[in-house]
């Protein structure tokens, strides 16, 4: 079951920043923000449901318990009868056209929910609504669990034969999909219980972090902040402003550390039970399944990263601390404006002429769709107390749209940010029409557009400015969110090996933790970065850990298959617009291999990672090339 939406975090675009999802929980109209950066759009969520409190909203939750039961009575036990005789392709589509359209209606329900929940989590009336939200369905579509569990029961042979003819050649990547799920499957009753004690288990956890994390503040100068804002000042100019924020964060994270290591040992356990029980032997294995990646493609990656640490982090953390006039860097100075550039303002207006500039120069097209996300309320920009900080694009459902969350706050980074979300949303809508079951990308391909518009973006800027220590910046900035992405990435994946491998053998302390997540950060960032006391306790605030085990890797995946795909685009002749679209517009029905075939693309080489990396490899070879110049 999707039932849940999980919102896909943002890590890559904003080097410090926690993920985090918001909403405006009962307007109908989309509001606005005057700021210092202009007047910022607030979403409009009455696109999905006038209120927390509409009956709106309480009919279709209703109708979604009636229509699962009513389901269930149509179809349990009869698939094997159904396969087996007269018609059966027209009656196994109608079935899953059914269980589509079912899936649609619980989705916009529990994606209002978790938008309504996440833009204050500080709040009991949001938290409860979202809390009955979930336990309803959750208990509500357990009676559908048997649909999916049927289906991988039917007679291979018979299902390979069906799948061919209409109108059930409609779902086969679906149902070839579905089947690849089936050696770990378990049986209905194990099934149902695992279902329904996700709300008390891992759902739960979950909810505890975000909280928890959306009541911290940290005292910066006299000043109590909560997270979104301290860790903008990471980024401030005056270096004293950053150590402070930095000393700011690790005393918070500190104080409750005891929490965010019970919640890591817990879902770190839970995870292993599951694991044990479906029969995944790696820890990374069911992530690796629901990505639709071989487990030896994603090492290949792994390792051409590691392996590169010394040629991209390390190489640039020792060529910045230089423009710093020092041997090393301070963790807290790592993503630090360069000196003596001017750090401009960006306005919302500025930025969006900048994003949507830069995609009508690809495609006409994207510019089009993107634009809607700015004319019809679906984009939330400000910065509020209780939203959650980061960024994110939500599909939510077909028959819906996505939107797109951020906390702007003017620096050039924000902007990419807003192109990275946008390109989210632009698949998102581009994939909508394969129905609620087949538009979800797997993480491989996931990130493809958003890292894409960030790189549209970024030329389009770059090719703009004429001034050389404006380009400097711009190429610092964008090797920086590179190695965020790539380099950060994959030392955030080996810090969660090391702590689910860990976790089997026994419970982990805070000691453990904080030593795992400076090892990995020692070896990634290299001799040019001070890892002083406080930063081992970072770790603590990473939504990805929580949320999503094993998720990040699929950003290193992206960057690395962006770098390679706009290698292509560079050097592309006609057509190559129209390629990306169809790989877009394909959702979730084909393999990543599939789709990067006709690209002349193969992820399963080494030489694969190596043209991605060696894309970031350039850039720093061009900023030492105007250092010595």
């Amino acid at each position: 079951m999707t039932i849940h939406r999980q919102i896909r975090h943002t890590a890559a675009a904003a080097p410090e920043a926690l993920s985090g999802r918001a909403f405006s929980p009962s307007v109908a109209t989309a509001a606005a923000e005057a700021t210092e950066f202009g007047t910022l759009p607030e979403w409009d969520l009455g696109h999905l449901y006038p209120g927390m409190d509409s009956t709106e909203f309480a009919r279709d939750l209703a109708a979604a318990k009636d229509e699962c039961a009513a389901f269930a009575q149509a179809y349990r036990g009869k698939l094997a009868e159904m396969a087996a005789g007269e018609g059966a392709a027209q009656a196994l589509h109608d079935a899953i056209a059914r269980f589509d359209a079912l899936e649609d209606l619980l989705g916009r329900l529990m994606s209002y929910a978790g938008l309504v929940y996440a833009g204050d989590t500080t709040d009991p009336k949001r938290a409860k609504f979202y809390g009955d939200t979930q336990e309803r369905l959750t208990s509500a579509t357990a009676q559908l669990l048997f649909f999916t569990l049927e289906l991988n029961r039917l007679d291979d042979a018979r299902v390979d034969a069906l799948v061919r003819e209409a109108p059930l050649s409609r779902y086969r990547p679906w149902i070839e999909d579905l089947r690849r799920d089936k050696p770990f499957q378990l049986e209905d009753r194990i099934e149902e219980l695992f279902h329904e004690k996700s709300v008390t288990g891992r759902g739960a956890w979950n909810r505890l972090f975000d909280e928890t994390i959306a009541s911290l503040r940290f005292e910066v100068r006299g000043e109590e902040l909560a997270i979104e804002p301290t860790l903008n000042k990471l980024q401030d100019r005056d270096e004293t402003v950053r150590r402070d924020a930095a000393m700011a964060l690790a005393d918070t994270f500190r104080e409750n550390l005891r929490t965010f290591t019970l919640i890591t040992n817990t879902l770190a356990k839970d995870k292993e039970i599951s694991d044990r029980w479906r029969g995944f032997t790696d820890v990374a294995d069911q992530r690796h399944l629901a990505n639709r990646v071989e487990r030896e493609t994603v090492e290949a990656l792994v390792a051409a990263v590691r392996e590169g640490y010394p040629r991209l982090s390390h190489r640039y953390y020792k060529l910045k601390a230089k423009w710093f006039g020092r041997e090393t860097l301070a963790f807290w100075d790592r993503n630090a404006p360069l000196p003596k550039v001017e750090q401009r303002t960006i306005r919302w207006d500025d930025a969006r002429d900048t994003v949507l500039e830069a995609y009508a120069g690809f495609s006409p097209k994207m510019a089009d769709i993107a634009r809607r996300f700015f004319d019809e309320g679906w984009i939330d920009a400000p910065t509020r107390p209780g939203k959650a900080p980061g960024a994110f694009a939500h599909p939510t459902v077909p028959s819906a749209h996505p939107y797109v969350l951020l906390n702007y706050q003017g620096k050039p980074r924000d902007v990419m940010t807003l192109a990275h979300e946008l390109g989210h949303g632009v698949h998102q809508v581009l994939a909508a029409p394969q129905g609620a079951l087949m538009a979800q990308t797997p993480l491989t391909l996931a990130e493809t557009a958003s890292v894409f518009g960030e790189m549209l973006t970024f030329r389009r800027l770059l090719d703009q400015t004429t001034k050389p220590a404006e380009r400097r910046a711009m190429l610092a900035a964008k090797v920086e969110d590179m190695i965020n992405t790539v380099v950060r990435q994959i030392a955030f994946y080996e810090f969660e090996r090391k702590v689910h491998l860990a976790r089997r053998e026994g419970e982990l302390t805070t000691e453990d933790l904080n030593a795992a997540w400076m090892s990995v950060q020692a070896e990634s960032l290299g001799p040019a970065i001070t890892l002083s006391e406080g930063y081992e306790t970072y770790w603590a605030y990473i939504p990805h850990f929580i949320h999503s085990p094993f998720y990040v890797y699929a950003y290193a995946f992206g960057d690395c298959l962006v770098n390679s795909l706009y290698g292509v685009y560079e050097n592309a002749a006609d057509g190559f617009v129209e390629r990306y679209f169809e790989l877009l517009s394909a959702g979730g029905t084909k393999h990543y291999g599939e789709l990067l075939a006709p690209f002349g693309l193969d992820a399963t080489t080494p030489e694969f990672w190596d043209i991605g990396l060696s894309m970031i490899e350039r850039l720093i070879g061009e900023l030492e090339a105007m250092e010595a110049a």
